[in-house]
């Protein structure tokens, strides 16, 4: 029997292998995705600290799928670039895939649709809780992180793998969960891939709404999860009652719904 610390860390990495790239090869800012070859769902055999966040949580399992690729070698991972002891920024995974060199940075975000901000497809999916967006996001991409390869304090890394910077493939693998408005107009996503929603979100006000039906409120770390129906299932008022705790510290959960028909949808509820 797994405990139930390994259950909940392989449906994660189920989770994760599920999720869709956001874009498919370099349609969006330039930024070429990696085509993980391993699709297929395998058990995870890595190990995890227990309070290790999402964003480090989905590196591990980044590093374990391109394990399994026997035309991928991992020369490095996680390397903090420092100048003078202060670190300047980190570098996810520097790879050779069939001896081309790539450095390999990896996003996994949960953006909601939001018409009434910017004016383009890509300008109008922001992060649950307004602090983030994947505009912001796609600019770090592009001005921030993947030039970190060119900075001076790089060199000495590269030279002591015998790679070539100007050989060096740069790639991003940038894995999403949509969400879209609840009862708002039908979305046409046309740079985006459509593959990546996975709900709809409400405000806390509306919840009304849904007064018939059953509730779960996820930990962050299982937010990467696909919905598990054998779950203790919470009814209107006690979810309503957890919930509205959390949106007074004006924070968007994800929870997921269970209509009176047994139908189940991932959605976040948000706060403003």
């Amino acid at each position: 029997m797994l405990d139930l610390d390994s259950k909940n860390i392989q449906l994660q990495f189920e989770g994760f292998c599920k999720t869709p790239s956001l874009w498919k090869n370099a349609t969006i800012f330039e930024l070429q995705q990696f085509d993980l070859k391993i699709t297929s769902t395998t058990t995870f055999e890595g190990e995890l600290p227990k309070y290790l966040r999402l964003g480090k949580r989905v590196e591990r399992f980044v590093a374990h799928q391109l394990k399994q690729d026997t035309t991928i070698s991992i020369l490095a991972e996680t390397i903090q670039i420092q100048q003078e002891k202060i670190t300047v920024g980190e570098i996810d995974f520097l790879l050779k895939e069939n001896q081309t060199p790539i450095h390999l940075e990896v996003v996994y975000k949960f953006y909601l649709y939001d018409e009434t901000i910017g004016e383009t497809e890509i300008e109008h999916f922001i992060g649950p809780n307004k602090k983030d967006s994947l505009l912001q996001k796609l600019q770090k991409l592009q001005q921030k992180q993947l030039p970190l390869l060119y900075n001076t304090n790089t060199q000495n890394l590269l030279n002591k793998l015998s790679l070539e910077v100007t050989e060096i493939e740069q790639k991003v693998l940038f894995k999403a969960q949509l969400f879209l408005p609840y009862n708002g107009k039908t979305a046409k996503l046309k740079q985006v891939n459509s593959d990546c929603v996975k709900g709809f979100y409400i405000s806390f006000n509306d919840l009304q709404l849904f007064s018939k039906c059953k509730f779960y409120i996820p930990s962050k770390i299982n937010w990467l999860q696909e919905i598990q129906t054998q779950v203790n299932w919470l009814t209107f008022q006690q979810f309503n009652s957890k919930v509205k705790i959390t949106i007074e510290q004006k924070t968007s959960p994800l929870c997921w719904i269970k209509q009176p028909n047994g139908e189940v949808q991932k959605f976040f509820i948000v706060w403003w």
